[in-house]
């Protein structure tokens, strides 16, 4: 085996593991949108034949209809915006805190906190949420789960905040302090600005958390349906009143709740890497 070979081997090796993990990755996609274009009688009777005989669009038109998607979607894009602008700045602030901040027993609480990404309560949370939320009579429209959303701090988002805050040079606020700017007005006038990427990977993790939130949304809108997100409507087509299930009009559905979160990460699909890399070297 010449010497050339040998060093291509590796690199053939990694893109062949790479390919896999992409169709891996992508196939559930890629079957939602094949089968979206199938009857219901086909997509039971024949699951294995991905690609449909012929294309059929009237479940994007039904899926449309049945479900009310144009408030739907309007509920998403309401809830999810006011979701991802309030994390965006609860955890770039607690983030710039825990590492510029200097106060007694700082890497302990630090600590606690993030222990916390390694316990999944799930559900069990759930109802002492919905009692306190209906104390301050939150619980019957999407303001609650706003709220619950954005003051219950992300620890991912903060654990991320913290490690991109610290690459950057503390010159600028030693800087920023021989001028007058307070603890807050650094933060404010300079980090937070030159912050995109961070800010940039907060906003797609959050805004994919908050636009497939599923259980908090659909129990604060039982009262009211018409507040009701898009998640909840397209689960909601999977029984229309007129067959028992309706894979196809779900599935189409289905296509077209995924295509914002789609749109989204492609857009800003630059700065969401560099916010992921950037707390992983300090500079």
């Amino acid at each position: 085996m010449s010497a050339k070979l040998k060093k291509y081997i590796p690199i053939a090796a990694i893109y062949i593991v790479l390919g896999i993990a992409v169709v891996i990755a992508l196939f559930p996609i890629f079957y939602t949108l094949m089968a979206s274009g199938k009857s219901s009688q086909d997509i039971l009777a024949n699951p294995h034949n991905i690609i449909p005989e012929k294309f059929v669009f009237d479940n994007y038109v039904q899926a449309w209809n049945l479900a009310n998607f144009q408030q739907y979607t309007w509920n998403s894009v309401y809830m999810s915006f006011f979701i991802v602008a309030g994390t965006i700045v609860t955890s770039t602030v607690a983030g710039y805190v825990f590492d510029r901040g200097k106060f007694r027993g700082k890497e302990i609480i630090f600590a606690l906190v993030i222990s916390s990404m390694f316990v999944s309560l799930g559900s069990l949370t759930l109802y002492p949420t919905v009692m306190i939320a209906k104390v301050f009579g939150l619980n019957k429209s999407l303001v609650g789960v706003i709220i619950i959303r954005v003051f219950a701090l992300d620890v991912s988002g903060l654990f991320i905040s913290r490690g991109f805050i610290n690459t950057l040079p503390r010159e600028l606020d030693e800087s920023a302090k021989i001028d007058g700017c307070s603890f807050f007005r650094i933060f404010v006038s300079i980090i937070f600005p030159i912050s995109k990427p961070l800010i940039a990977t907060i906003g797609i993790l959050q805004f994919r958390a908050s636009w497939n939130d599923y259980m908090l949304p659909l129990v604060f809108t039982l009262a009211n349906k018409s507040r009701q997100p898009l998640v909840v409507g397209v689960v909601n087509l999977k029984t229309n009143g007129m067959t028992a299930t309706n894979w196809s009009v779900m599935l189409a559905g289905t296509a077209i709740s995924i295509m914002p979160m789609i749109l989204v990460f492609i857009a800003f699909n630059k700065y969401f890497i560099d916010g992921l890399t950037s707390g992983a070297i300090k500079g």
